[in-house]
C-alpha cells in the first residue's frame, strides 16, 4: 500500500489538507482519497473520493458524497512517427466534457490542445526545452482571447523554478518546487495581481509525503 498527504497553507489564513491510499491489484490501482472535510466535525463521508486506475488507460472515480462519476480515459497514436498523446475525461454530475491531445516532436519541442465540449474552449500549448534545463512555454485561450506564458528552469538538480504571467487576470507569479530524496516534495508560491492597486502578494506553500506501507 501506498500513502500520500498533502498539506497547504496560504497568506490568507486558508488551509487544507488530504490523503490517499492506493493499494495495486494486478494492472490496476485502487485509491481511497480523503480531505480535512472528512474528519473535521467527526468522521463523515464529505470528500471520500474512490478510483480505480490503469495506468496509460484509464482512470474512473466516484466522489462518495455527491455521488457523481468522472471518467478519463488515455491512449497514445502515432502520427508522422510522432507520438500523439489522447485523453478523454468526462464529469458525469455536470455533462462536462474535455478533449486533449499532445504531439511530441522530439524531447524538446510539444504541442498540446485542450477543448472543451459544449462551450466550445479551446487553449493551445507550446512546450520548448532550451538545454534541457530552461523550459519555455506559451499559451494562448481563444475564449478569453489572451496569452499566457510560463518560464521554467532546473536548479539544485531535482528542483523547478518557474515564472508564469496571464495576460487576461494580469496576474504574475512565482513557484519554487522542490524534490526531496526523503520520499516528499514541497513547493512555494507567490502571485500577485498588478491589476490590483495593493499589489499584496499572495503567498502559498505545499508540502506532500509519500509512503510505502
Amino acid at each position: 500500500m501506498r500513502a500520500s498527504f498533502k498539506g497547504k497553507t496560504t497568506t490568507d489564513n486558508s488551509r487544507s489538507t488530504a490523503a490517499s491510499f492506493g493499494v495495486p491489484v494486478g494492472d490496476f490501482k485502487l485509491r481511497a482519497s480523503v480531505t480535512d472535510a472528512t474528519l473535521v466535525n467527526g468522521p463523515s463521508l464529505n470528500g471520500l473520493t474512490l478510483s480505480v486506475e490503469k495506468p496509460g488507460s484509464f482512470i474512473i472515480d466516484y466522489d462518495v458524497p455527491k455521488k457523481d462519476f468522472r471518467f478519463q480515459f488515455m491512449n497514445t497514436v502515432r502520427v508522422a512517427e510522432k507520438p500523439l498523446s489522447l485523453t478523454y475525461i468526462h464529469n458525469k454530475g455536470d455533462n462536462r466534457t474535455i478533449l486533449e491531445g499532445t504531439l511530441t516532436f522530439d524531447p524538446c519541442n510539444k504541442f498540446s490542445a485542450n477543448y472543451a465540449v459544449g462551450p466550445g474552449n479551446c487553449k493551445l500549448k507550446y512546450s520548448y526545452v532550451h538545454g534541457m534545463l530552461n523550459t519555455f512555454e506559451p499559451s494562448y485561450d481563444f475564449s478569453k482571447n489572451s496569452w499566457d506564458l510560463a518560464v521554467s528552469r532546473k536548479v539544485y538538480g531535482g528542483d523547478v523554478l518557474k515564472a508564469t504571467y496571464q495576460t487576461s487576470s494580469r496576474l504574475l507569479g512565482l513557484e519554487w518546487s522542490l524534490n526531496s530524496t526523503l520520499s516528499g516534495c514541497a513547493k512555494f508560491s507567490a502571485s500577485v495581481n498588478l491589476s490590483d492597486e495593493s499589489k499584496v502578494p499572495k503567498l502559498t506553500a505545499e508540502t506532500t509525503w509519500n509512503f510505502d506501507m
